[in-house]
């Protein structure tokens, strides 16, 4: 199954987005750019390694409580998960809406291509779940929500939310809120803070994967821009911010240099030790998911977690 693009235009926002992240002061790129075909198959090994333990757990949270979230959610005849990828996970909440409904159309919603593609296929042998891919930038719009037929199911799985700040990630939320209908529900999964020696080597992984995976952008901006980044000359870090809660993701430049982007015209200076702001991951309290949820338009109503309670998914319903 191909997946259809709901944006075609989408793809054309990497100039605009590469040329004023760095040409801004800390440099910075935004991580919807990771995602390139090398880059969602760097993702799809990273959430395989035993440092990165979120998709792991949200997993094992997901195969205990699939069921209840799906009775708590209703009868939804359309479920949509932003930033899809593969939709490996997915698989159980589809499953559990098999043996209570039935029937279901499922859209998938990513900026790759590739990834859709591999969804449609690792869920093409479910009964009464029709797929319907969607290429679309999510954090760019929402257009494609109120075209889907309720009531709706959101799915934002991964934390994928706490690549935003607690502000951006609440406007996020109420862009959505805006084309749901009353009733419509969204579960959305959160990391919990915890010990960084348990955060940062979940981000900086013994075989250099999310190394890869971070360097991946220049990669991409030398093939679609013609620029001319040294992959050597920029190392990948990871930072623990206790005050903000979060782990950042940087590139660093390991020395004096300059970068030419001729697609955009544009010349980079970087000092040694000057960094490009590629990622945030937010480690969330209970106080600020609360916070995240009713400034976006949304009221918790059910959580659950692991055992160690290392991470949380949250059913919550449109006001």
């Amino acid at each position: 199954m191909r997946a259809i693009s709901s944006e075609p235009r989408w793809r054309d926002s990497i100039a605009g987005d590469v040329r004023a992240g760095l040409s801004a002061r800390p440099k910075t790129l935004p991580p919807k750019l990771f995602y390139d075909a090398a880059g969602s198959e760097l993702f799809e090994q990273i959430t395989q390694l035993p440092e990165y333990y979120l998709t792991r757990i949200e997993s094992c949270i997901l195969q205990m409580y699939a069921a209840q979230m799906v009775s708590a959610a209703g009868a939804p005849a359309s479920v949509i998960e932003l930033g899809a990828g593969t939709a490996t996970k997915t698989r159980m909440i589809l499953e559990a809406m098999q043996a209570q409904h039935k029937g279901v159309q499922f859209y998938p919603v990513d900026v790759s291509e590739c990834a859709l593609v591999a969804a449609a296929e690792n869920l093409r042998n479910l009964e009464n779940v029709s797929v319907k891919p969607l290429v679309a930038d999510y954090t760019s719009s929402m257009e494609f929500v109120a075209q889907v037929p309720g009531p709706r199911l959101i799915l934002y799985l991964g934390s994928s939310i706490g690549n935003f700040e607690p502000m951006q990630a609440s406007l996020l939320l109420a862009r959505l809120r805006a084309r749901l209908s009353p009733g419509d529900t969204l579960v959305v999964g959160t990391d919990v803070a915890k010990d960084e020696s348990v955060l940062l080597p979940a981000y900086d992984d013994a075989a250099g994967v999310t190394a890869a995976f971070n360097r991946n952008l220049l990669v991409r901006i030398n093939r679609e821009l013609g620029g001319n980044f040294d992959l050597e000359s920029f190392a990948h870090q990871v930072r623990w911010n206790a005050l903000a809660s979060r782990i950042e993701m940087h590139l660093e430049s390991t020395r004096p240099q300059e970068v030419e982007i001729p697609a955009l015209r544009l010349r980079v200076p970087f000092d040694a030790g000057e960094t490009i702001h590629t990622e945030n991951s937010y480690k969330f309290t209970p106080t600020m998911v609360e916070s995240i949820l009713e400034n976006g338009g949304f009221s918790r109503e059910r959580t659950w977690h692991d055992p160690r309670r290392w991470f949380a998914m949250h059913l919550a319903r449109s006001c």
